[in-house]
């Protein structure tokens, strides 16, 4: 257990290998040159890849709040008193930092410790893990983060406000600050301001990937002491951040801010152990879809014609396992969808199956189903029905199925193909459409 106050933010790793490499600019005059900041100014470290990597984050980290910091805040950034702590948990000897009492204790874990004004990291068992798995943009997240604390703790929401009034400043509250401050410092990086990181747009599904490897598991309830958020929530606030900067992530508030985490799990995940068989699937969901667009369709003044449902026939260009042929038919094949259910969940398959049902409405609408903007429609559609079941009474999705929807969107572009097969190419851009939709309903997904 860690002394002290600690925001400690990761356990464990899970999730598939989809590593992007590196995010640090390097210099194509030294070859040679091993990349990244000197971390000689990191306590404890071994002047290693990975210290390199966190210290080159920490240094840019730095510069961005002493530039972004004075402008929201109106004060200046001070810059962490207790330093910064690389521990090597593979050797108990190893000197531990602040807030802990032996390095073993940090295993798997980076924190933020108010009390001592520290940010330290297990840089044997955690961040090569990350970076293997994940890229370096997955360290970049984790540094972020924490320092994303630092900042709270400046800013009087910290963890002395949350003690003090944890109905004000709920562990879930605090934690999606510190991703959307993560999101704003990724989109500086994005926009070239950084001296010493770079990261593409393709390279934001690995980090988001990372992101929700580290979400509460299902039946944590958002009131929950150590609660983080599930996979919609995490997303969603570094998203926040990324796309509308400090300013909103600084306005968070349990008043303003909704989170999908409950301990809720659906009386249909009890019963079937949490998925339904692949073969069960399209029974259980196809009669929810087409209520919801047919009310969706009708309220707009147009006629709902219900897809038909089948497992052959003729080529309707290439959408993937699920396909929306303009004849009416949803085709469903065996490619890659049991694969895809049996890695994921049960709502994967169901989100892919709402956006071609996505598909079908706008035909319905008079609305074109290929392109770009019927790309961003499917998936945003596919939210909406979502966001629907989510709110149902009695609800007919946990929390579990969203995660399994995000996971969807980040791992594969099916959702977002039109009918010609075209996609959104970014995952990133996947979830933000669909959680345009789940969150604005669909009248927002240009069927209007």
């Amino acid at each position: 257990m860690l002394a002290g106050s600690v925001v400690a933010c990761t356990t464990s790793v899970e999730g598939r290998a989809v590593s992007e490499g590196s995010v640090v600019t390097g210099n194509p005059d030294q070859p040679d040159d091993p990349g990244g900041v000197d971390p000689s100014f990191v306590e404890n470290t071994d002047g290693g890849e990975t210290d390199r990597l966190v210290a080159t984050v920490i240094t840019d980290l730095r510069v961005y709040w002493t530039e972004t910091f004075p402008g929201t805040f109106d004060k200046e950034f001070e810059d962490l008193k207790g330093g910064y702590h690389s521990v090597d948990t593979a050797d108990a000897t190893s000197d531990a930092p602040p807030c802990a009492e032996s390095a073993d204790e940090v295993e798997g874990n980076a924190f933020y410790c108010p009390s001592a004004d520290i940010i330290a990291w297990d840089r044997a068992a955690l961040l090569p893990v990350l970076r293997d798995r994940f890229g370096d943009a997955s360290v970049m997240l984790v540094i972020a983060h924490e320092m994303g604390h630092a900042v709270q703790n400046r800013t009087g929401s910290g963890l002395p406000e949350r003690t003090a009034d944890p109905a004000k400043f709920p562990t879930i509250l605090i934690e999606a600050m510190a991703d959307c401050y993560a999101g704003s410092f990724v989109r500086w990086v994005a926009d070239g301001k950084a001296e010493h990181l770079d990261i593409a747009k393709e390279r934001l599904d690995s980090a988001l990937e990372s992101l929700i490897s580290f979400r509460d598991p299902i039946g944590t309830d958002q009131t929950d002491r150590g609660a983080h958020g599930d996979a919609f929530d995490r997303v969603s606030a570094f998203q926040d951040g990324y796309e509308s900067g400090v300013r909103l992530c600084a306005d968070m508030t349990v008043e303003n801010r909704t989170f999908t985490l409950s301990g809720f799990i659906s009386a249909d995940d009890q019963e079937r152990g949490g998925n339904l068989e692949f073969a069960q699937i399209i029974e259980s969901v196809t009669p929810k879809l087409d209520a919801y667009y047919a009310d969706l369709t009708t309220k707009s003044g147009k006629q709902w014609t219900t897809p038909k449902v089948a497992t052959t026939g003729p080529d309707c260009g290439d959408q993937g396992p699920v396909a929306y042929c303009v004849d009416g038919t949803l085709l469903v094949t065996n490619e890659d969808l049991p694969t895809i259910h049996e890695e994921i969940g049960d709502y994967a398959t169901g989100t892919l199956l709402a956006s071609r049902y996505g598909l079908a409405t706008l035909t319905a609408a008079g609305k074109p189903v290929e392109g770009p903007e019927a790309q961003r429609s499917a998936v945003c559609l596919a939210g909406a029905f979502t966001g629907s079941l989510f709110a149902a009474k009695p609800r007919f999705l946990s929390p579990g199925d969203l995660d399994e929807a995000v996971q969807v969107l980040l791992d594969y572009d099916y959702a977002a193909r039109d009918t010609n097969g075209e996609a959104i190419g970014a995952g990133f851009d996947r979830v933000t459409a669909f959680r345009q939709g789940f969150t604005e309903g669909g009248r927002k997904c240009g069927i209007g």
